[in-house]
């Protein structure tokens, strides 16, 4: 008996125990099911959000405050110098300098418990305030769904006009009341609404861009009594492939701005915006290895569980053990049948588990933020390969047992 009739002969073998290698394909599938579609949820997850953070641009990067005053940072017992925040004064200057390079904003979120109020109507008090350019929108990502962005000279002079978030227009309006020019307040100064912005959702129950106020960043300066807010610069190179570039001579002109000394370290902070990319692969990652311990202890019960059904096939067949061996049948090609058999029954069990994986990893995926259909190729590949080696050792010891049976012994069993 060759290895293409061993095959062969463990195929029918599988055909003629269809309901025992169904149920036992189902143990495998169940496995197979909670590693593809966990992964297959994470990486739908983590896709949805990388979209929703393409629109700030592989080419833009932060210019902001560092170590600030008051805050103690302290590493390996050292307590590290601590600087002021980037002031309006600052902010601007630099803008004046580097927007002949490239596009930029300036912004200053300086409020995230705020309440606002609309006749009696009023919000928690959650709402994020946040002094903002007409540059503001496009460099961030943010999409205007009705009304429109601030006019030049309402950005010039400060006017008391805002762009809202959808939530804070669903609390303070009723659905058939349009929002537009109508008036809100906070802060005891009234603003005009003159534009609402794209439902973005919330993460983690923070405060997003639902539950945001947009106001001229003039306007803003105006509530900073104190001088204590603190302005951030978002800025996008011309050119992505000169990014460090770019962001050196930013370097440059916000040391001249800020006066700092030759030699000393940058009293800011310049950051690349594609490294929210970085920390949400990182996230990811962890959330993979997580996943994947999770899938292996639901395979290792699922091998146990085929070892012991390989081990009952065993003693079932007995006989047909003896037979075969007394025409000639070598341990060898006794081992392989087991073996195959194994083997497509976690095959089975594999295809069965990786389109349901799919689906139900899809499902969730799709629960948490609408998104396109992934078909994880690698976990599907990686899967297979599971299904194949789950095979092996969990028939393995039967299949060994089945070879070593003495075949006059096998011949008399009943």
């Amino acid at each position: 008996m060759n290895l293409i009739e061993n095959i062969k002969e463990a195929l029918r073998s599988v055909k003629s125990n269809l309901l025992r290698t169904v149920l036992t394909g189902l143990i495998i599938a169940i496995g197979i099911t909670s590693l593809v579609g966990m992964l297959t949820a994470i990486d739908g997850m983590k896709a949805q959000i990388e979209e929703s953070f393409s629109g700030f641009g592989a080419n833009n990067f932060d210019v902001k405050s560092k170590n600030l005053q008051g805050r103690q940072v302290t590493t390996d017992g050292v307590t590290q110098k601590t600087y002021p925040p980037i002031s309006y004064r600052e902010a601007m200057s630099f803008k004046d300098e580097y927007q002949s390079r490239g596009t930029l904003t300036v912004f200053t979120s300086f409020t995230g418990a705020a309440e606002i109020k609309q006749g009696s109507k009023k919000t928690n008090p959650n709402s994020r305030i946040l002094g903002g350019d007409a540059n503001y929108f496009m460099i961030k990502g943010v999409k205007i769904d009705k009304g429109r962005n601030f006019s030049h000279a309402e950005v010039e002079f400060g006017n008391n006009v805002c762009i809202v978030g959808t939530e804070i227009v669903n609390v303070l309006f009723d659905k058939n009341e349009d929002p537009l020019n109508q008036y809100i307040s906070f802060y005891g100064n009234r603003y005009t609404i003159i534009g609402i912005m794209e439902e973005q959702g919330s993460s983690m129950g923070g405060s997003g861009a639902d539950r945001m106020v947009v106001i001229p960043l003039e306007n803003a300066k105006r509530l900073d009594r104190r001088g204590t807010f603190r302005y951030t610069i978002t800025a996008s190179g011309a050119d992505p492939g000169k990014l460090e570039y770019e962001m050196g001579h930013a370097t440059g002109i916000m040391r001249k701005v800020r006066q700092d000394r030759i030699g000393d370290e940058d009293s800011f902070e310049i950051t690349q915006s594609q490294s929210l990319g970085e920390s949400l692969e990182e996230v990811a990652g962890f959330l993979r290895i997580g996943g994947f311990g999770i899938g292996f202890i639901t395979l290792l019960g699922a091998a146990i569980g085929l070892m012991n059904i390989m081990m009952v096939s065993v003693t079932e067949r007995t006989r047909e053990i003896g037979i075969r061996k007394a025409l000639g049948a070598t341990p060898l090609r006794i081992r392989q049948q087991f073996l195959i058999e194994a083997i497509v029954i976690c095959l089975i069990g594999g295809i069965l588990g990786v389109i349901l994986g799919i689906g139900i990893g899809n499902i969730v995926a799709n629960l948490v933020g609408p998104g396109g259909f992934l078909i994880p190729w690698l976990w599907m590949i990686v899967s297979f390969v599971i299904c194949i080696i789950v095979g092996l050792l969990s028939g393995f010891f039967p299949a060994y047992k089945a070879s070593k049976l003495d075949p006059i012994e096998s011949l008399r069993y009943e």
